[in-house]
């Protein structure tokens, strides 16, 4: 099925290349950052496969009030500068309100749209306004067909810029489930979709005290292998050096070590199944 290419820095989503868009839930500090930029680039140009950087700036959708959140918008954006500047790695980050876009378009090649705001017009707009490239994460709550609106939002605002990205949906209590048929489903609206290969193995909400949520990292490599082997235009990964030690989303984040075997896994699987 062909679809719009979306180009984002030198990557091109929708091209004839796996795109990887990998790095650590949140910017922990500017060394860590820049560490794991650097590893994740040599790691993904050994691979030959196009990469993107990921890091948030703010993670406001944290289970508990006391969990951290990141640096902030000002200090979070100027450390991803300063990675961008230092590495040469495209960079996507996420924003929460519509204020933000702004100042995020000065950095980011992405805007990324969270799961739980995948309904909010104004953000959308204001992200789509902006001329970079908008990835919009499929809330957990919504069928695959029910991203069309969030297209045409991101349309009437005058890009076609669009990737959208699939993280799972919600099953019962503290579940989620990844369809296959969401990647098909969602493709078929013409843009470049994204398979979510950790979030799609969180369970939300779902620590022992409430507190934060866990995750099952044994399945985000099976998940990953096989949603390319579907059809996706890139895998998105949060991926951090030591896993049990994140600051945010550990128990679902893929190691760091562990990456350049998945990721040549990962290119084999993308062109055999063409």
């Amino acid at each position: 099925m062909n679809v719009a290419q979306v180009k984002a820095g030198g990557a091109v989503f929708g091209g004839p290349e796996l795109v990887i868009i990998a790095g650590p839930c949140v910017i922990e500090s500017y060394e860590s950052c820049v560490r794991h930029a650097a590893k994740l680039a040599e790691i993904a140009r050994n691979a030959a496969l196009p990469f993107i950087f990921k890091s948030s700036f703010d993670k406001a959708n944290r289970t508990s009030a006391s969990s951290f959140r990141g640096p902030g918008l000002d200090e979070g954006l100027s450390i991803l500068a300063r990675v961008k500047r230092e590495t040469g790695v495209a960079i996507l980050t996420d924003i929460h309100e519509p204020a933000q876009a702004a100042a995020a378009e000065e950095v980011a090649d992405i805007i990324q749209i969270p799961a739980l705001l995948s309904r909010q017009t104004d953000l959308i707009v204001a992200a789509a306004k902006t001329g970079c490239a908008i990835n919009i994460k499929k809330g957990q709550f919504l069928a695959p067909w029910d991203m069309k609106p969030a297209v045409a939002k991101a349309e009437s605002a005058g890009t076609r810029k669009i990737i959208l990205t699939e993280r799972g949906f919600s099953f019962g209590y503290n579940n989620l489930v990844s369809d296959m048929r969401s990647l098909v489903i969602m493709r078929g609206l013409g843009y470049p979709v994204v398979f979510d290969a950790t979030h799609s193995a969180q369970l939300p909400g779902g620590g022992a005290s409430g507190e934060r949520s866990a995750g099952q990292r044994e399945y985000i490599a099976p998940l990953a292998r096989a949603a390319v082997a579907v059809g996706v235009d890139g895998v998105f990964m949060e991926v951090h050096e030591d896993p049990d030690h994140a600051l945010s989303d550990g128990p679902n984040s893929y190691r760091l070590a562990d990456l350049p075997a998945l990721l040549k896994t990962l290119k084999r699987i993308h062109h055999a199944c063409g």
